[in-house]
């Protein structure tokens, strides 16, 4: 049961290496090219548009193709991708392989988690969830930073180099250790589409997409943020991104162990860190115990939102697993653009200052539509309990 959890875990390694390893290594690829900073930036907003747009078509489609070849097929197209920006091909050509594995970004995850919550005990669901989806908070700490420091201390090919070995590794474990996984029993595309009729999925939803905004909205730009506002050096920055994703593990295990039972609770403890973050870097100061302390505090809150996001979504719609999985990878990554966007909006009309700001915004509507989502389930169980 945990080995194949794990590795899926292995797997979403992999695919965030390879989606977020790019952001430290933009600006050697922007060099190279000969483009600016925000050409060479589509390599990364296209990717999760991409998976924004068509994951949820894609994953249906393929609904009823044995999960293990599923899984194999995406992980394969992540390797290939990686391997021919290797080359350094033209520009377009790069883009090109940047997009095509984001067409099967949400398929693996949703596959992944679908099979190992499938030979999971119901109360082990979310547990196995939380493994399989920890392997972002991972990517965050090891393999991402390491793409920087290669770019850095070698070229920007090495760190795609990297990416694709790591991709190798992921694809070798399915391979050899996962046996096949047909679906006993396929569902229809038309009861999974039936999800999008229900008002309560539809919402949590858009929980998920504001909830991801929020915290995008601030960590995106997250080293210019501690550069410009916290006065930190490079090296700084370094040390407090790997605090950020220590402090981001810590708080995806603990997520993982209590969301099942008190799914509504976390969510807004998770949220309410979009008001209590902006506040606490105002106060915080320039450097000290206040300011580290803040942004392992900003870690332990952020990082569990892309699981807590997840379990809203599928526990909403348990009916249609993997269609529910990529709509959440979907509207997760729909976030992600837009509160980049935003803020980055913001910040070339005003200063990197008031990020933090923009995400409460958006999570202060997320609380809101967390708590009319509670509203509206009590008020629809008051009849079946009164009946009773």
């Amino acid at each position: 049961m945990k080995k194949l959890a794990y590795i899926g875990c292995l797997g979403v390694i992999g695919i965030i290496t390879t989606e977020f390893g790019i952001i430290g290594i933009l600006p050697q690829v922007a060099a190279h090219y000969h483009i600016t900073i925000d050409k060479a930036g589509v390599l990364l907003s296209a990717f999760a548009l991409v998976i924004a747009l068509t994951g949820p078509v894609v994953t249906l489609l393929t609904s009823g193709v044995d999960r293990k070849k599923l899984m194999l097929s995406s992980m394969g197209l992540f390797v290939l991708s990686t391997l021919g920006s290797v080359m350094a091909p033209p520009f377009w050509l790069l883009l090109l392989l940047r997009i095509l594995p984001a067409f099967l970004q949400p398929v693996f995850i949703s596959n992944a988690i679908a099979a190992a919550v499938a030979v999971a005990p119901p109360k082990q669901s979310h547990r196995m969830m939380a493994i399989i989806m920890g392997g972002i908070s991972i990517a965050t700490v090891t393999t991402v930073p390491l793409s920087t420091w290669l770019a850095g201390r070698f070229n920007w090919q090495t760190a795609f180099m990297m990416q694709a070995g790591v991709s190798i590794v992921a694809w070798l474990s399915i391979w050899l250790l996962l046996p096949p996984m047909p679906l006993k029993e396929k569902k229809s595309y038309g009861d999974q589409l039936m999800i999008l009729k229900r008002g309560d999925f539809l919402l949590t939803s858009f929980i998920n997409f504001m909830m991801i905004a929020a915290w995008f909205s601030t960590y995106s730009y997250f080293a210019d943020y501690l550069g410009q506002e916290k006065r930190m050096s490079g090296t700084m920055i370094s040390s407090m991104m790997l605090l950020f994703g220590i402090t981001g593990v810590a708080g995806n295990w603990l997520t993982g162990k209590v969301i099942g039972r008190h799914m509504v609770t976390v969510t807004l403890l998770l949220l309410s860190g979009t008001i209590i973050i902006p506040f606490g870097l105002a106060w915080c100061g320039y450097e000290g115990a206040a300011v580290t302390g803040v942004i392992a505090l900003w870690g332990l809150l952020y990082a569990p939102s892309i699981l807590a996001g997840a379990v809203n979504m599928i526990s909403s719609a348990p009916d249609a697993l993997e269609f529910a999985n990529s709509l959440s990878v979907s509207t997760g990554n729909l976030g992600v653009s837009v509160g980049t966007a935003v803020s980055g909006m913001v910040i070339a009309t005003h200063s990197v200052a008031y990020a933090p700001w923009v995400g409460m915004v958006f999570g202060v509507v997320a609380i809101m539509a967390v708590l009319l989502r509670a509203f509206l389930r009590t008020r629809t169980s008051a009849p079946a309990c009164v009946a009773q």
